[in-house]
């Protein structure tokens, strides 16, 4: 009996040898597992760190790309112009009331009144429709009609301008000559009054956000004092978003300024010298699609001509950009 006793105790011992080791073992096998995760997670950080690194160079390049496109474009339009001018003085080009490149007459003059006509009749058409419409959908609008009727606007931005140009010529100039009888086909009030409706989402989504980004807190306080909804809206929202509303509207004169295809199509491409809407007339951007036409040799003075207008035209969207600029710093609102 005494020796079953002292084989069930070795038996028992053994037992809890073993355990014991294969204890011992699994927290071995536990210390290697959480060192391994250690060196995972340090590996890891090194290789985010290494990231870091690359993003601000990364976001630097897709920066200095910006910049160098513009240089380039700068390049290429002074180094031609340089041609142009070598050939045309300054003084010919800006005060010559005649263009007529393929005759030898290079007065930029009438381009010039061409594209400022447009765009005033694009302004006339734009601003009142469009901050009309920022006034409904900000003030008067509710959240289930501002969710319908502004996605319906800005799909106006996505038209091809090609469109909105056949829309002048075949729907727009008709239909006016009921009311001008002796309205020619080509004229510049069919297309300055289509620039205007294609500028018309550009102007109401933007000065839309500026005026909702005016605390409500504002509009609560007038409303206390006996305001109506109107006086709410021109006298208290409206100043209060005047920087980012006027921004809107020279972000608009700008993109009517450039704005080609409609003009080339309804406008026609008749450079006179006039402020008459009836008549036809060509823009800058008009000779610019003109000058690259087949019929245009290379390295003649018609060929640099498009570039001199390429850069005057850059010279007006440039300055209309410095102008938003300085009126957003100039009218901006801190809350």
């Amino acid at each position: 009996m005494g020796t079953g006793i002292t084989s069930v105790l070795t038996s028992t011992f053994r037992l809890d040898e073993r355990g014991l080791h294969m204890g011992i073992q699994n927290i071995q096998s536990k210390e290697w597992t959480v060192h391994d995760q250690m060196n995972a997670k340090k590996q890891r950080q090194k290789k985010l760190r290494r990231l870091e690194k690359l993003i601000p160079v990364f976001l630097f390049l897709c920066a200095i790309i910006s910049i160098l496109t513009t240089l380039g474009i700068l390049y290429t339009l002074i180094s031609s112009a340089i041609g142009f001018f070598g050939e045309v003085s300054f003084s010919e080009f800006f005060l010559n009331t005649e263009w007529k490149p393929w005759s030898g007459s290079f007065g930029v003059s009438p381009l010039i009144t061409g594209t400022l006509l447009i765009t005033g009749i694009a302004i006339i058409v734009a601003i009142p429709l469009g901050l009309a419409t920022a006034i409904f959908l900000s003030e008067y609008a509710s959240d289930r009609t501002r969710r319908i009727v502004k996605p319906v606007i800005e799909i106006l931005a996505g038209i091809p301008t090609v469109v909105y140009g056949f829309f002048a010529l075949t729907f727009v100039t008709p239909l006016i000559q009921h009311v001008i009888p002796d309205l020619k086909i080509f004229n510049a009030l069919s297309g300055g009054i289509v620039v205007g409706i294609m500028i018309i989402p550009t102007i109401a989504s933007l000065s839309e956000d500026a005026m909702s980004a005016v605390p409500g807190n504002i509009r609560e306080g007038a409303y206390a004092v006996g305001a109506t909804r109107f006086e709410v809206a021109m006298k208290v929202v409206v100043p209060a978003a005047l920087s980012g509303i006027i921004a809107s509207f020279v972000l608009g004169i700008s993109r009517a300024i450039g704005e080609t295809m409609i003009v080339t199509i309804a406008a026609g491409q008749s450079p006179t010298l006039t402020l008459d809407p009836t008549q036809s007339i060509q823009t800058l951007t008009s000779f610019i699609v003109q000058g690259t036409s087949g019929d245009t040799a290379y390295g003649s003075t018609i060929y640099y001509s498009v570039y001199a207008v390429g850069i005057t035209l850059f010279v007006f969207t440039l300055a209309m950009n410095f102008l938003s600029q300085y009126i957003s710093r100039r009218f901006r609102e801190e809350y």
